[in-house]
Formats: C-alpha cells, sequence, structure tokens
C-alpha cells in the first residue's frame, strides 16, 4: 500500500457540530432533462483588493488549475480590485454511465450522482468538486472500484518512499507518523477506495485543490469533505478515468473543454488527436437525426492551442469564447479572505482543535 493509516472516531456529536460550522462550497445540479450534459454557468466577477486568486478558487469551489486556465493575464496574488475573473463554473459531465463517483483525472473533478434521490422519486442530480490529483511519477490507477470505508479522523504513517522523496527533493525528513488534527495530510475525513493504497481525502493544503500533488489519493477541499462524506455510502461505484478532452451537448450545441493531459497514462496523442477521439465518440453518425454536427474545426484548434477548462461552443453560429465571456454581466462579490490561516486540514472559521 501507498499509505498506512489508522483511525480514531470521536464520536457522531463531534462530527455533527463540525459540520454544522462548514461552509459547503459544492455545486449541485439537476441533470438535464433535455438530452443535455452540461451544467452549472459561467460567471464574471470583481473582487475586494485584498483577495487573492486562490481565495477566489477556494470560495466559487474551483482549482487551481482551472481558475489560473480561466484568467491567465490575471495576477495570482493580486488581481487587483477592478479586474474581470472568469469563474469557470460551468462543467461537461464525464461520459455515461453517470453512477456513483465518476473521476476524471486531467479535468481534476469529482463527479457524484446520488442514487437516493431517484429511488425516492426525485429529480436525478449531480454533485461535482474540484480534486487535487497525483503528482508526476506516482498515478492514480485507472478503471473501476468502489468505496469501501470512510473514517474520521485519520492519522497516517508515512511510508518509506514518501518520506526518502520529500528528503530528496525538499532537504529535509518527514515525520514517520502524522496524528489526527489540521496538520495531517490525509485531512479530517477520508474515503477508502479498493485500489490499494488510495483514497479521497481531504487535505491540510488546500491550495494544492487542483494541482499535482499527492501520491496518488485525491484531494478534496475541507469543507468539500465535510459534505459529501455522510452522503457517500460505503459501496459506492468509483470509476476513474482519463480524459483530457470533453465534449458535451448544451442543448442544441456541441461544446467541448480541455485539460492538460496526464503524460504517465502514456497516450501517445496531443491534445488535438484527444479533441478529436472525443468528438468522434460524441458525434451521432451522418445521416441521423441530432443537434446539428457542422464542427468548426479552427475551433478545436484554439480550444487545444492550450487548456480550456469553460465550455465553448464547436459550431460556427455559436459565440465563441470570447464573445460569451463579453455578454457576461460584472458581479462584484464580497467576502473576507482565507489567508495562510486557512491553510490546514480544518474547515473555514473553525476554531483550533482543543489540546490532549
Amino acid at each position: 500500500m501507498r499509505n498506512t493509516v489508522t483511525f480514531k472516531y470521536p464520536g457522531a456529536a463531534g462530527l455533527a457540530l463540525a459540520l454544522l460550522g462548514a461552509t459547503c462550497g459544492g455545486a449541485t445540479f439537476a441533470l438535464p432533462a433535455d438530452g443535455s450534459s452540461v451544467v452549472g454557468g459561467v460567471r464574471m466577477v470583481t473582487v475586494n483588493p485584498d483577495n487573492t486568486l486562490l481565495d477566489v478558487m477556494r470560495h466559487f469551489d474551483v482549482g487551481y488549475d482551472e481558475i489560473t486556465s480561466a484568467n491567465r493575464t490575471v495576477s495570482v496574488w493580486k488581481p487587483g480590485a477592478q479586474t474581470p475573473i472568469v469563474v469557470p463554473g460551468q462543467f461537461v459531465l464525464p461520459p455515461r454511465p453517470w453512477t456513483g463517483i465518476v473521476i476524471n483525472i486531467p479535468q481534476r473533478r469529482l463527479f457524484y450522482f446520488p442514487a437516493a434521490g431517484k429511488a425516492k422519486g426525485k429529480p436525478a442530480t449531480v454533485m461535482t468538486y474540484p480534486l487535487g490529483i497525483a503528482r508526476e511519477g506516482w498515478p492514480t490507477p485507472l478503471g473501476s472500484t468502489r468505496i469501501v470505508a470512510k473514517y474520521r479522523n485519520p492519522s497516517w504513517f508515512v511510508p518509506q518512499s514518501i518520506r526518502a522523496e520529500h528528503l530528496r527533493d525538499e532537504g529535509a525528513e518527514l515525520p514517520e507518523y502524522f496524528p489526527p488534527g489540521p496538520d495531517n495530510p490525509m485531512g479530517m475525513l477520508a474515503m477508502r477506495t479498493g485500489f490499494p493504497g488510495i483514497y479521497i481525502h481531504a487535505t491540510n493544503r488546500p491550495w494544492g485543490v487542483g494541482l499535482r500533488t499527492s501520491h496518488g489519493c485525491l484531494h478534496l477541499y475541507p469543507e468539500d469533505a465535510a459534505e459529501l462524506f455522510p452522503l457517500l455510502p460505503v459501496g459506492t461505484p468509483v470509476r476513474i478515468i482519463d480524459r483530457p478532452a470533453v465534449v458535451g451537448l448544451d442543448r442544441d450545441r456541441w461544446v467541448m473543454s480541455t485539460y492538460s493531459p496526464v503524460n504517465e497514462y502514456g497516450s501517445p496523442y496531443s491534445l488535438y488527436t484527444h479533441a478529436a477521439l472525443a468528438l468522434g465518440e460524441a458525434l451521432p453518425p451522418p445521416g441521423r437525426n441530432g443537434p446539428r454536427a457542422d464542427i468548426a474545426w479552427s475551433r478545436v484548434r484554439d480550444i487545444t492551442a492550450s487548456t480550456q477548462p469553460v465550455p465553448t461552443a464547436l459550431t460556427a453560429d455559436f459565440p465563441g469564447y470570447a464573445d460569451t465571456l463579453s455578454r457576461l454581466a460584472l458581479e462584484y462579490v464580497d467576502f473576507a479572505p482565507y489567508g495562510m490561516d486557512a491553510n490546514n486540514a480544518q474547515l473555514p472559521g473553525a476554531e483550533p482543535p482543543p489540546g490532549p
């Protein structure tokens, strides 16, 4: 196993109090009933001058790669009070089946399709969260598994391989053991998959969500882990896929978003080829009725020239990326900066845990 973990159970009351104080940023959407596979919406905002782009990404529950790819000319540390910031809150859903958890590694995003609502006759929904993914050399396995256990307040015995890597790269030794608490890299909540050593868990470095930081595990913001953890039954199916280009149907238009390929999976294809393959899977065969499929390949080239997390129309008579943004109303959103004190495993605004 990549990680050796032990767990303490503080009691349901303690967890309930923690969850009541959580600021849950995860986005929940009704699944489209018209055959579409796109949810959410893009926003254009300005923020107060004390906010960093890291504050913006956490406030709107997107990851580092998403917010920086959508705002390439914006300073991470000093966006500025009048600077328009794109919030990439629209998502192409992963390929069906829409069951349990689906994680698209290049998209750095988890999608959870709860079964409970459908069983009770309620509209089907999807919940989505940004993820920190595996660093180079430690790829998360692809394929299907399940959630096999859930744990509160994990402790972590650090594998020797990870300690050796940290010493080599950082010039400092990691402890052999991290006890439960806000400095534990496993966070305060962890969900174990059937892949050996692979967990979906909170993190003590939330500013790394959306980056390649883990040794195979999948990192959630603490508040997102707090929202997902009680909803996720043991036995939930988990499917992990590698799709750098995703194609979706947004009502009567085809759209695409693109993400950095993960080289460890060994694909020889360029991002443009990934996009062409994704289109080949998504578009209906010639002669079959359906949405128009006259793709503007110049747009595909533009979308794959660099990563583009905002789903962009692929037919020329729909607005392209720049035109879509130009039509958005500019909103001022006022919220307090999280600050570096929030770069730990606690929920935002939570009081430090009591001593032993």
